[in-house]
């Protein structure tokens, strides 16, 4: 789950989806055979590196952009696929969703479908960019000089007038939003995605939706489980979403665990000795010294070698977006490092920029809006001032680091120009075919307690597997025990005992 700009993801709810599938539609969407031609324009695997190798083919799908008038006007929907290899038979398409929401499932998958070569023998690897997202009718909201103002703007109001000067920023980039994309923002919610996701199963020629969902595609793998039960295929939820959260506990859960990932690798920072990690002789001390160095930005920013300076909302995203997975803790040390024995905050900034989805030319691609614009659909909450000033006691006792700015985050769709629809929140699917829930303790971003919490939700013969490590989600880790346990279901469909625990 990403945390946004102005806020984070939104859950909650119990509202009865309306299911549309792809067999209800006009026969000229039910029935497309999609164009595939080789990709362009795909991202490098790293800042530097070339774009991947050639393999890829691209093209798109039509659907509905208001499935109350599926005869109505269209959207196109951008996918990518990278062919099943061999050796064995080929069981079908697996089609991924890598999270967000808002990211770029063309792009991911281009940069990540490496991780995934076993399960390319035999499946044709299949992603996409959601509704709202990348080239699939994308939100767009602000310029990118726009957007360098509100992600260095302080996103932990101290007093009254940065609070005023908060919300009206956010009510600024909302009315931004509704000037560009207006027309498409009532129809990015999760509920018409999980829909999109039943038309490309059969424009790919598939009985069965198989599935690989992360962070927040676990949520909308399970929507389409609840709208669709009966085309669920294999599915593999990794790095669960607890649908029934409110915003404001979602909220806090992230911070603490956040909390504790940053922790952790301040523990394994100390034991590197002073040359390597100059914040402290224990992990208390590291902790410590990172909270000094980001409340010091508030006042005075540092440097960098972009001519940026590294504010305290920019430290603070660079911070835990190095805690999203654990081959990025050195990336962090160096960061933190550097701005202490320095006073230069370029490695801090280039980890914020990744989070935000800022390249290295200055330009931003559509994550953020999209990311605003998916959760404010998928949600009724909406919150005020008094309400934030209400929680702060708790986000700070969970989280002295992160919690100030996730209080304010909860205001994400206060003011948001789409009312909200609860709907999606519903994964309920106990007559789906087996689902496989991966779930990792020392996970940041959607904490471990989630993991149970929506294979509880999911019911009939899902199952939930725990790796004990670090990051954010357990497969992309590399642990062998749940790529095992994964592969084996997804390629053998021999379904992992319920309580399966890694390593």
């Amino acid at each position: 789950m990403l945390l946004a700009a102005f806020g984070l993801a939104a859950c909650g709810g119990d509202t009865e989806a309306r299911t549309v599938s792809a067999t209800s539609l006009p026969s000229g969407l039910g029935r497309q055979q999609p164009s595939w031609k080789a990709c362009s324009g795909l991202p490098a695997t790293a800042p530097g590196q070339p774009s991947p190798a050639s393999g890829f083919e691209c093209a798109t799908v039509k659907v509905p952009l208001d499935y109350d008038k599926p005869g109505g006007e269209t959207i196109d929907l951008a996918l990518i696929r990278a062919k099943a290899t061999g050796p064995g038979g080929r069981i079908g398409s697996l089609v991924f969703n890598f999270g967000g929401p808002g990211g770029s499932g063309v792009d991911a998958l281009a940069q990540a479908a490496g991780g995934y070569k076993k399960l390319n023998t035999r499946y044709d690897l299949v992603s996409f960019d959601p509704r709202g997202v990348g080239k699939s009718a994308p939100v767009t909201c602000v310029d990118d000089q726009r957007m360098d103002q509100i992600a260095a703007m302080d996103s932990s109001p101290d007093d009254t007038a940065e609070e005023k000067a908060f919300t009206a920023e956010q009510a600024a980039y909302d009315r931004a939003c509704e000037a560009r994309s207006g027309k498409v923002l009532p129809y990015v919610g999760t509920l018409d995605a999980a829909r999109d996701l039943d038309v490309i199963r059969t424009s790919l020629g598939d009985a069965r939706l198989n599935y690989f969902g992360i962070s927040y595609g676990t949520w909308l793998g399970g929507n389409y489980a609840h709208q669709l039960p009966a085309q669920v295929g294999r599915a593999v939820l990794d790095g669960a979403v607890d649908t029934k959260i409110s915003t404001e506990n979602l909220s806090l859960q992230q911070a603490t665990a956040f909390q504790r990932a940053l922790g952790n690798f301040a523990a394994a920072c100390a034991q590197l000795g002073e040359a390597s990690c100059p914040l402290g002789t224990n992990a208390d001390e590291v902790v410590a010294s990172v909270r000094t160095l980001l409340n010091g930005l508030d006042s005075r920013p540092l440097p960098t070698g972009s001519g940026r300076n590294l504010t305290q909302s920019l430290g603070t995203t660079g911070v835990l977006a190095a805690l999203y997975s654990k081959q990025l803790w050195p990336v962090l040390g160096q960061g933190l490092a550097e701005a202490v024995d320095s006073g230069e905050g370029t490695t801090l900034l280039a980890l914020a920029d990744l989070q935000l989805g800022r390249n290295e030319s200055g330009h931003y691609n559509n994550l953020m809006a999209a990311n605003t614009a998916i959760n404010c659909a998928d949600t009724t909450d909406r919150y005020t001032t008094e309400d934030v000033r209400r929680v702060l006691p708790r986000f700070r006792n969970a989280s002295p680091v992160f919690g100030p700015s996730m209080a304010w985050g909860i205001l994400q769709c206060t003011g948001w120009p789409v009312e909200g629809d609860d709907a999606s929140k519903e994964v309920s699917a106990p007559d789906a075919a087996p689902i496989v829930v991966v779930g990792n303790t020392g996970d940041p971003a959607t904490p471990y307690a989630w993991a149970p919490g929506l294979t509880k939700e999911l019911g009939g013969k899902a199952t939930l597997v725990t790796l004990k490590g670090e990051g954010h989600g357990a497969y992309d880790t590399g642990d062998t025990c749940v790529q095992a346990a994964v592969d084996a279901y997804l390629l053998e469909g021999k379904v992992p005992a319920d309580g399966t625990t890694c390593p």
